[in-house]
């Protein structure tokens, strides 16, 4: 299943750069790939718009789920091969997934562009242009490299699909500030955001496209909900800063496990129109709630607190 389509260099360079790395340089590898994770997104996430500056967290928050809707519509046009699924000399030093087959394309999924890689070029890049401070920016420029080069030497993304996700996010992170502009109301814009990516339902058959929308949903929703009824204020209390994370982090993986509880492993794992829309709906519930329904406790919790505008 799947289309295969490199360039002679890629493999070739992917292969060299593994029989010259030790346990050191792969460990580093590994790390460096973690800041390109959906989870460590969501804490960055969090902590922005929670913490340190909510219109910040909004911005991040728009390209981000934007971003992560694109990427697997891209993905499920070109269903490009993982590299070490056609090149034994490339090893796959950590799987998407870890614990699962690793030649397993449904669950491991397509390899073009780099999720990772726009991940971290959309969300650190985002940080840099809103923030307009050149040591960001420097950083933001930095861990996205380390983020891209380390897809490729674990040999899980051909340097290609790098290259194409740090494009993506460069593209979403300018396009989307300036495609807002165009509405003068955020809730039509939102809802032009979600109505051009709802083709991927067509024929997007992997968990991720599911999964953001459902994110992009809820975030959207949320966000309205807040501005006009919450309207809760940052902090720089350090320690109401890391209770409003820990609790948030609670909250979201409590309402996930729960809102699985209603259905069969079987039915949830499943490659269906039911599955998908559960998964959609699931997503949009859990961002509704900690984007708009959790931060009502926020109130009660003032000391340190401040008002960014």
């Amino acid at each position: 299943m799947g289309n295969t389509f490199y360039f002679a260099w890629e493999p070739a360079l992917m292969h060299w750069l593994q029989v010259h790395m030790n346990t050191l340089t792969a460990g580093f590898a590994s790390f460096a790939t973690l800041f390109g994770e959906e989870l460590v997104m969501v804490v960055v996430l969090g902590f922005v718009y929670w913490c340190y500056d909510k219109n910040m967290g909004i911005y991040l928050g728009t390209n981000f789920c934007m971003a992560g809707l694109w990427n697997p519509m891209l993905k499920n046009v070109f269903m490009r091969r993982r590299p070490y699924f056609d090149h034994p000399q490339v090893q796959c030093l950590k799987p998407v997934h870890a614990g699962a087959d690793i030649y397993d394309i449904n669950i491991q999924g397509f390899s073009f562009p780099s999720g990772h890689s726009s991940n971290a070029a959309t969300v650190y890049g985002s940080i840099a242009r809103f923030s307009k401070k050149r040591s960001v920016a420097a950083a933001a420029v930095v861990i996205t490299l380390l983020v891209g080069c380390s897809r490729f030497c674990l040999g899980v993304h051909y340097p290609t699909d790098v290259l194409c996700g740090w494009l993506l996010g460069l593209f979403t992170i300018f396009f989307i500030p300036w495609l807002g502009k165009k509405f003068s109301k955020k809730w039509v814009f939102y809802l032009v955001m979600i109505l051009i990516s709802l083709p991927g339902c067509l024929y997007c058959r992997t968990t991720d496209y599911f999964t953001a929308l459902g994110m992009s949903i809820g975030f959207f929703a949320g966000n309205l909900f807040e501005e006009k009824y919450v309207r809760f204020q940052n902090t720089k209390s350090p320690l109401n800063c890391i209770l409003r994370l820990a609790v948030g982090g609670v909250i979201y993986f409590v309402l996930n496990t729960l809102l699985k509880l209603p259905f069969s492993p079987e039915l949830l794992s499943s490659a269906t129109a039911l599955s998908y829309g559960i998964r959609v709906i699931r997503y949009a519930i859990i961002l509704f709630v900690i984007v708009a329904v959790y931060p009502m406790a926020f109130n009660r919790w003032k000391a340190g607190d401040i008002k960014k505008s």
